[in-house]
């Protein structure tokens, strides 16, 4: 690793850049489709204590991301290339996402709840307590195109006073469906050690679930695993996608083509950015950060923007693939 693939090398720093940027790197020829040739990866900003899911408002030229420690919500302005804060306190939020009529749904580790933020501003908790008791710590979520909320509540939130509010968890790390017309819940995967972050393929026929396990727990699994969606509304296999280990993944986004572009960080230093995988789980591509990547979404005007939130800074780089989320 030369002093330009080295992503500690100060070009971070001076913002230098060489065409093509040899921090996005081709592990297979699949993935050449989806480079550029004059495209680099940028960093737009630093400054958080640990950032988190980035969901992208096109009819506002913005980002939203999360920065759980510092407790607040923070807004990233295309236009003006300016950081501004959306809301603080957040209720200490970690995973974000739209639905379908370009509401933002969020996962509040400090609350414990999935709420939506409706178009004046005002919070709508759409769900706190399953069976009676409080959620642990809901932590990434996705809509479905039927309007249904699916999340992941791993419980990261509570184990310390740093994301959240120390407590004893109630329930398992579940992952949950929230149905739109009844607003019941269904628990519809129970085997996960830390269940994380989730997306479906671009049909919605498989929801990739991500699980992080624990850490500093070399046994804990820290893999991603793909399941079959049934009826829009179960799940059935798991297999094992991709294993991450010495790593492990975090946020993932698939994009038109079915491919999983997956946050990576830990393990060894050149783990730190994002892994681009087949539908197959062929490895073909790797995009490197200075730092642990948490979350990704694309974005821009043609959804071929890809943000990437890493430990205390948000970036970005354009690429030829577009992002499968709606809206």
């Amino acid at each position: 690793m030369d002093q330009w693939t080295d992503p500690l090398h100060p070009r971070w720093e001076r913002g230098l850049s060489l065409y093509p940027d040899p921090c996005i790197e081709v592990l297979d020829k699949r993935f050449k489709k989806y480079l550029m040739g004059n495209t680099a990866v940028e960093r737009l900003w630093t400054g958080a204590r640990w950032a988190e899911g980035p969901v992208w408002f096109g009819d506002a030229r913005c980002l939203l991301f999360s920065d759980i420690p510092n407790n607040r919500i923070l807004r990233w302005d295309e236009a003006t290339g300016q950081m501004g804060t959306y809301r603080q306190p957040s209720n200490y939020s970690n995973g974000h996402t739209r639905d379908r009529q370009g509401r933002l749904v969020s996962c509040e580790h400090g609350t414990r709840r999935i709420t939506r933020t409706e178009y004046d501003g005002t919070v709508t908790v759409l769900m706190d307590s399953y069976q009676g008791k409080p959620l642990n710590a809901p932590n990434d979520v996705v809509v479905a195109s039927d309007g249904a909320v699916w999340f992941t509540d791993p419980g990261y939130g509570i184990l310390l006073n740093y994301e959240g509010f120390k407590a004893e968890p109630e329930l398992p790390a579940n992952v949950y469906r929230l149905d739109p017309i009844s607003g019941k819940a269904a628990v519809v995967a129970a085997d996960f050690a830390k269940p994380n972050g989730l997306c479906f393929s671009p049909d919605e026929q498989q929801l990739y679930i991500v699980d992080t396990g624990v850490t500093h727990n070399e046994h804990a699994p820290s893999h991603i695993r793909v399941f079959d969606v049934t009826g829009g509304k179960s799940l059935k296999g798991g297999r094992e996608f991709i294993d991450m280990k010495p790593g492990f993944a975090d946020g993932i986004r698939c994009d038109r083509d079915g491919n999983l572009w997956s946050s990576s960080g830990w393990g060894e230093r050149e783990n730190n950015g994002v892994i681009v995988l087949t539908p197959q789980g062929e490895l073909i591509g790797r995009i490197h950060l200075p730092e642990p990547c948490a979350n990704l979404c694309f974005g821009g005007r043609s959804k071929n923007r890809l943000f990437m939130a890493g430990s205390q800074s948000l970036y970005s780089v354009y690429i030829e693939a577009q992002g499968s989320q709606t809206p």
